[in-house]
């Protein structure tokens, strides 16, 4: 890794989208090439956090504010930032999260249409400024990615419930984000095969950060 700290990667998508399956297999990948990995979600993965993430998803809460939901997200982030992300970088470790920012200026900023600048703002606040290296959206079409919802779930959360044309506006904010910061952002097409996206990710990967990986054996083969 670099010599200040470690790598930051974020995953990213709408909800059915499969983001969460491939940065599972990417953390799969880098611990089989004998990374040190610390696996995140967001919201979630401490105490606080994961009672914030239950507040947000029940769908019982339909009374909940954008503003409020907004406010809670951050919250939860600023949390494990402080709790998890800023030591494990530290300690030279690759973080991999699932979902930060960006889905809040997808899903609050161009979904719910909170303005956009009080937004990062926010996000500012609740990510303490911290840019991910390297952000890979998995995007798909939201017709068809609702389908998968229902079939695995039978149902869907608060925010997989809000509506085909709010999970429109959630990719249409996904495809700004990535036109607008092509050095972090990685658009990776969500319509093919899951083995064939997991091999679009790593490759990005060590293309991306061949530099700092020196002395690995990550090539194609590894998949």
């Amino acid at each position: 890794m670099t010599d200040k700290r470690g790598l930051f990667i974020t995953f990213e998508g709408c909800d059915g989208s499969g983001k969460s399956t491939q940065a599972s297999l990417f953390i799969a990948q880098l611990q089989q090439s004998g990374f040190t990995v610390t696996a995140l979600r967001d919201p979630g993965a401490n105490a606080i956090s994961e009672r914030i993430r239950a507040i947000l998803l029940d769908r019982q809460h339909t009374e909940m504010s954008p503003w409020s939901e907004l406010l809670l997200y951050e919250a939860a982030r600023a949390q494990m930032v402080a709790q998890q992300i800023k030591p494990a970088l530290e300690e030279n470790r690759i973080v991999v999260c699932d979902r930060f920012f960006d889905s809040t200026t997808a899903y609050q900023g161009y979904g719910r249409q909170l303005d956009l600048q009080l937004v990062e703002a926010a996000n500012r606040m609740g990510s303490g400024g911290l840019l991910p290296d390297l952000t890979c959206i998995i995007d798909a079409d939201p017709r068809l990615i609702r389908k998968r919802i229902v079939k695995r779930l039978g149902g869907a959360d608060r925010m997989e419930s809000a509506g085909l044309a709010f999970q429109e506006r959630v990719r249409q904010g996904y495809l700004r984000i990535a036109e607008a910061e092509p050095l972090r952002v990685a658009l990776i097409p969500g319509d093919r095969s899951i083995a064939e996206i997991q091999r679009h990710i790593w490759q990005l990967f060590v293309s991306r950060f061949q530099r700092i990986l020196t002395g690995r054996d990550l090539g194609e083969g590894e998949i």
